[in-house]
């Protein structure tokens, strides 16, 4: 007779507080429309509980905006009275947190109706939503991310970032050297901590690069054959990778161009499909031959102009694309190309994958993984061509076309037919909700800037 999925988790419950004495508290998670991480923390002693029954929180959870304010336009506050959802924990995220300094262990949920199904607004159930379309053709998606970020200092100056100086050198680090090891040593207890921190969570890093900037870096993960645990580890990395800096008397940013005239952080991931013996459908010795390699690409670019608002979600995204950053502004793809949107990296047949650079660290991971793999589905059921390959530099042989600017963005998202297809309207609406009523404050605001060239010039 098999075990009851709720016994399933109780084990696992009872076998992490069997294995951790020590534990006190537990931080129970769950990430919002900006894939900020909220909750609430409940002493050991109520773990079962809420593996038995859950935690309430309110619907508007996901209708916050980038402020934690609810967007009442979504219809998720005050309309339905600030009504509760229930959050159910996801199995294989109990964990400990080795940043705290009393014993605490982190799990992630996610929101259900009190009825029991999914909750529609959940960007975790928005991806699910779009994976199940995969598991219906015997498909599964294998993915990873690479996760940019700058360490910055605790102070900052009249409210801007600043490189931390070296615990080693005591300067602040000025060199663009990407993958300097050497800028790796000056950071390389607190580096190492977050490898080492990610291994005790569960969370499948292996590397860290040092980007083209003054203290950026670069994480890997794994593939994994699930996108959704992809999401998972991505989230919990980036809260990973905050604590242990903090721990360090460091601060980090996630923002996706935080100093003028340098590199920003993107958010690129690794796609490949496998068919129901676990064989890559992108393997070959010539990628261009291969149908679903190219059909894949062709329904990706053609929804990229859409997708935008997902893969770059916040007024301040739209300032890393450029040339000189290797962001790419127009849909395109190519071989071996880091001047391209989607590039396919070809050192052997059976790693043939797609590599999607368009996003910035600042996307929410579920949502940008529901668009591109809207955009994978769409192009494999529908057979959609995507042009030749870019050889050379793409940004001489382009115009830019993608939006550039985050209302146009969420106009291309509104008006989509393909993407309404695969995300519930329903979603979309309450999205562009609370990103128009950022966008609004923002142009509503007065910048240094404008004080500086018009006060006492015009």
């Amino acid at each position: 007779m098999s075990v009851p999925p709720r016994a399933v988790q109780l084990n696992e419950a009872n076998a992490f507080l069997k294995e951790h004495p020590e534990v006190l508290y537990v931080d129970l998670l769950i990430a919002d429309m900006n894939g900020v991480v909220r909750g609430k923390r409940i002493e050991r002693t109520s773990l079962h509980k809420v593996y038995e029954k859950g935690i309430n929180l309110p619907a508007s959870l996901f209708a916050l905006d980038i402020n934690g304010s609810t967007v009442e336009s979504t219809g998720l506050g005050l309309d339905i009275g600030d009504a509760d959802r229930i959050c159910y924990p996801i199995p294989g995220t109990l964990s400990n947190e080795p940043w705290q300094k009393r014993p605490t262990a982190q799990l992630l949920m996610t929101m259900h109706e009190i009825e029991g199904e999914p909750f529609f607004a959940d960007p975790r159930e928005v991806l699910r939503q779009v994976v199940s379309k995969f598991t219906d053709m015997g498909l599964t998606i294998c993915a990873a991310f690479e996760l940019e970020f700058y360490l910055i200092d605790q102070e900052n100056v009249n409210g801007r970032p600043q490189p931390p100086r070296s615990p080693i050198s005591g300067k602040r680090p000025q060199s663009t050297q990407v993958y300097l090891i050497d800028d790796l040593d000056e950071y390389a207890d607190c580096l190492q901590d977050i490898l080492e921190g990610a291994k005790e969570q569960g969370i499948p890093a292996d590397a860290i690069v040092k980007e083209s900037a003054p203290a950026q870096f670069e994480v890997n993960l794994h593939h994994v054959a699930d996108p959704l645990k992809a999401c998972d580890y991505a989230v919990l990395l980036k809260r990973l990778i905050k604590n242990i800096a903090y721990d360090h008397e460091m601060d980090t940013t996630f923002m996706a161009k935080p100093y003028p005239g340098q590199a920003g952080n993107g958010l690129h991931v690794h796609i490949s499909v496998l068919d129901k013996d676990g064989n890559n459908i992108f393997t070959s010795e010539d990628p261009e031959q291969n149908a679903a390699l190219r059909h894949a690409v062709g329904g990706v670019l053609e929804t990229l102009p859409a997708s935008m608002a997902f893969l770059c979600p916040n007024v301040n995204s739209y300032r890393r694309f450029g040339a000189q950053f290797y962001v790419p502004n127009a849909p395109s793809w190519g071989l071996d190309n880091r001047t391209v949107a989607l590039r396919v990296p070809t050192g052997s047949p059976d790693a043939v994958r797609i590599e999607h650079r368009v996003a910035g660290a600042d996307a929410n991971p579920y949502l940008m993984m529901a668009a591109v793999l809207a955009g994978v589905h769409h192009g494999l059921t529908n057979k959609v061509e995507p042009g030749e390959p870019i050889e050379g530099n793409s940004y001489e042989q382009l115009e830019q076309s993608l939006p550039n600017n985050l209302r146009d963005a969420l106009r291309e998202l509104d008006d989509s037919e393909i993407l309404n297809k695969y995300i519930d309207p329903k979603y979309i609406d309450i999205f562009v909700a609370c990103k128009e009523s950022e966008l609004e404050e923002f142009e509503h605001s007065i910048s240094d800037l404008e004080y500086n060239w018009y006060l006492h010039t015009v």
